[in-house]
């Protein structure tokens, strides 16, 4: 290959180089530059904080000798909620009983180890919307199975009702109507409604954009997630699993995402921002630069930038079952320093 064709080849992969690493480099500097600064008064707990745990606390594996040890792990933190695993759901939105038998022990037991934490029923399954398989909430009856499930939780002592259904597109109505359906039963019951969501995107339209290129829209739009968070007592983003690969751009991406969920967020909602309390490595994650540290101080920088004052609000720690001490340590030191 010669003459024009080899110089006009040259150009268009040096062009096409350019297009690819100019937007890379150019987010690269505005996360390290949202990681910068200083933290301001007022960005530590607000005794608002969660906890993911595992499906162990309500299958029999675990004794009081567990809940002994994880009173003594939360005292002094700012943990007040305890989102525990009692699904999966069924595709078609039902929940045997047989999965959360021990919640009545479980529920009894934290109460007298730690009052004033409250016991919620951690519920998900995969949706349908990537996968023949799944959850398929277009359907009335799955929606109304839902709600029949949360109800026998509730009836079950369970302080609340956690979903985190995945993967959850952006703009899905079908959602919006089971979180009503939800909301209606919780107010009743005198319970909390809670959920996990994906995060917000970085940019305007990334999760078309996502979705258009993989078939796997990641992000919700900012509006989405507001629409969410006014329907719910508490919202917890999943604020890991970025794929970036230094903890400075991460932790710069989780202040941004604090930021954008701050803006959309009713002052009377709960807005918690999770903490990778695991160490997987994986598509998607990358342990070495996701850390509890960093993603602590994305927190404080994202919420005294935006609503220092706002009281509502506070982190989520994923999962119980895979933290290390050092997890608890920068949990603590960083933003719950009641405890050393």
């Amino acid at each position: 290959m010669r003459g024009p064709l080899r110089t006009w080849l040259k150009r268009a992969a040096l062009g096409v180089a350019v297009l690819l690493l100019v937007p890379a480099l150019t987010a690269g500097i505005v996360l390290r530059a949202d990681y910068a600064g200083d933290y301001r008064d007022g960005t530590r707990t607000r005794g608002r904080d969660a906890i993911w745990l595992g499906h162990a606390w309500v299958d029999g594996r675990k004794k009081d000798a567990d809940v002994a040890a994880l009173a003594a792990r939360l005292r002094g933190t700012g943990l007040r909620d305890l989102y525990v695993h009692a699904g999966p759901l069924e595709h078609d939105g039902t929940l045997p009983h047989a999965r959360y038998a021990g919640a009545k022990w479980l529920i009894d037991s934290v109460h007298r180890a730690l009052p004033g934490v409250r016991v919620q029923a951690w519920l998900g399954d995969q949706l349908d919307t990537e996968t023949p398989e799944g959850l398929d909430l277009t359907r009335a009856a799955t929606r109304d199975a839902i709600v029949t499930s949360a109800r026998g939780v509730i009836d079950a002592g369970f302080e609340g009702t956690h979903f985190d259904l995945e993967p959850l597109h952006s703009g899905d109505r079908d959602y919006l109507a089971l979180l009503g359906s939800l909301r209606e039963l919780t107010r009743d019951r005198g319970v909390l409604l809670s959920v996990a969501s994906h995060q917000i995107d970085p940019l305007p339209a990334a999760h078309s954009v996502a979705g258009a290129l993989s078939g796997h829209p990641k992000y919700w739009s900012q509006k989405f997630f507001g629409e969410v968070a006014r329907e719910v007592d508490q919202i917890a983003v999943m604020s890991y699993d970025t794929g970036l690969p230094l903890q400075s751009l991460y932790g710069g991406y989780v202040a941004e995402q604090t930021t954008l969920a701050l803006e959309v967020t009713p002052e009377s909602t709960d807005l918690l921002m999770g903490l990778p309390f695991y160490h997987e490595t994986k598509p998607g994650h990358i342990a070495s630069a996701e850390t509890v540290a960093a993603a602590v101080r994305g927190v404080r920088l994202g919420l005294g930038r935006q609503d220092r004052g706002r009281e509502h609000f506070g982190v989520a720690l994923y999962v119980d079952f895979a933290a290390t001490e050092s997890d608890w340590t920068a949990y603590r030191k960083g933003w719950s320093p009641g405890r050393t």
